[in-house]
């Protein structure tokens, strides 16, 4: 059993010992820290939950829901819901927060609360800090019976998200009609699968192969859209001669192409290909995190704009992007956050955008892909033992490479022309994380195992 609480929320297996898994107590226990922390900063108390369609999410959903209820907390619960059309909820319902139950890309044996301030974003650290304290001391105070908490269900954001979206000036509904894509879609069995495809329709997508579109959280592979997750799907738009293949991953925040001939477009080309497009109509500066592709920055400055780099983690980003003045940013995960309709990743936004892109540039996916820039990124981790000093572990590697260009917000970034690696210590294990990037897949390994025999011939120095 396994339970993560960090600043963003609590994440963990459903089950167990309480304290040692997401059981029950658990949940009501940082439930009431959160609304408790509402409370504590907004004169109105309430909250919009929504969640995914994982096994255990409407018994994690009961939980919440009447945990609020019990502090006086007025709840609009979504129901089957995805993280983006959560986050523009809280602020549509001028709420003080948001929840939203997924634990995104993990098995089904996951569950998490997300936490969102009143913009409908990723709270920060320094509140993150607050609900935890207050979590660890049992501060809380609940209503008395008649001041108990409404709960009211709305269904209506389906609607609201999808008009939001088509509603945006760089969406083209026109040019995706005249396009008449052929389009597969896998939703992994969560509530992709009821958000997809009436989207698609309002795009003017009318010929949708629907592919585990029924959301009863029985996930048919692992939801992380990883290329080996996606045989299936890739197989699917071959058969069916499909103009490409969507995905995404159980709460919707995550999203990757498959091309015509079943490759992977890959989840790191999704934000490049966005922000290409967004640049051509848009100009403005771009965000991704440290360990996302080169290809960004080189877009960018193709264009005459400026890249920035973020520490990992979403909330970094949209501080990054807010510093900035970004028109666009997110993650290599296929994670496209897009200002001009909120500060979020979302999957369904960077979907319209995408296809308005594919449309106007009038050729296969497979040959987008193709033209830009092509880098391999390389993933790598080394174990440590706990009592190891990582800080100063990476302060010895930065030595060696001072003089290189390098970025010490997250980690250690070292770049090397046009290849980079970087180093960031796990927040759940013991372990250092080595993502090196280059040209092509041999020179980024061998970029990684020299990394590693550095640090290596550190640990036996000390």
């Amino acid at each position: 059993m396994t339970l993560i609480k960090s600043i963003s929320g609590i994440r963990g297996t459903i089950g167990g010992k309480a304290g040692e898994g997401l059981t029950p107590i658990d949940i009501v226990k940082f439930t009431a820290a959160f609304g408790s922390w509402v409370i504590s900063k907004a004169a109105h108390k309430r909250i919009v939950i929504g969640r995914d369609a994982r096994i255990s999410g409407e018994m994690v959903n009961n939980l919440v829901v009447g945990t609020l209820q019990g502090l006086g907390i007025e709840v609009i619960d979504l129901g089957l819901s995805t993280t983006p059309t959560v986050e523009i909820a809280v602020p549509m319902e001028k709420a003080a927060g948001g929840i939203i139950l997924t634990a995104s890309h993990n098995p089904k044996q996951w569950n998490a609360l997300k936490l969102l301030n009143a913009k409908g974003e990723f709270i920060s650290d320094a509140d993150g800090k607050e609900v935890l304290d207050i979590a660890e001391n049992s501060d809380f105070s609940f209503a008395e019976v008649d001041h108990l908490g409404q709960v009211i269900k709305n269904d209506t954001y389906i609607q609201k998200h999808i008009d939001a979206i088509l509603a945006l000036p760089l969406v083209d509904v026109e040019a995706i009609k005249k396009a008449s894509f052929k389009v597969a879609i896998d939703c992994v069995n969560s509530t992709g699968g009821i958000f997809l495809p009436p989207l698609l329709k309002a795009l003017g997508v009318d010929t949708v192969y629907e592919l585990y579109c029924e959301p009863n959280g029985q996930f048919p592979h692992n939801p992380e859209p990883l290329p080996e997750n996606l045989t299936e799907i890739a197989k699917v738009v071959q058969q069916k001669n499909a103009d490409l293949g969507i995905v995404v991953d159980p709460d919707v925040d995550r999203l990757c192409f498959v091309n015509e001939d079943g490759s992977m477009f890959g989840e790191e080309y999704t934000l490049v290909a966005v922000a290409d497009y967004v640049l051509k109509h848009t100009p403005g500066n771009t965000v991704s995190n440290l360990s996302s592709t080169r290809a960004l920055r080189d877009v960018t400055e193709k264009a005459g704009m400026a890249y920035n780099a973020a520490a990992v983690g979403e909330v970094n980003v949209v501080n990054q992007m807010k510093a900035t003045n970004a028109i666009i940013g997110g993650e290599g995960n296929g994670g496209i956050i897009y200002p001009e309709s909120h500060y979020g990743r979302d999957a369904l936004v960077g979907i319209a955008l995408f296809l308005s892109h594919l449309a106007k540039f009038g050729k296969p996916i497979s040959i987008l892909r193709a033209s830009y820039p092509a880098y391999h990124i390389s993933k790598n981790k080394i174990t440590l033992t706990p009592e190891m000093d990582i800080d100063l572990l990476l302060e010895k590697v930065q030595e060696k490479y001072q003089k290189q260009p390098h970025s010490t917000i997250d980690g250690l970034k070292i770049e090397f022309d046009k290849e980079w690696v970087h180093l960031r210590r796990s927040n759940t294990e013991p372990i250092i994380r080595i993502y090196s990037e280059a040209e092509n897949e041999t020179t980024a390994e061998n970029l990684a195992q020299k990394i590693i025999s550095d640090i290596k011939e550190i640990l036996q120095i000390n």
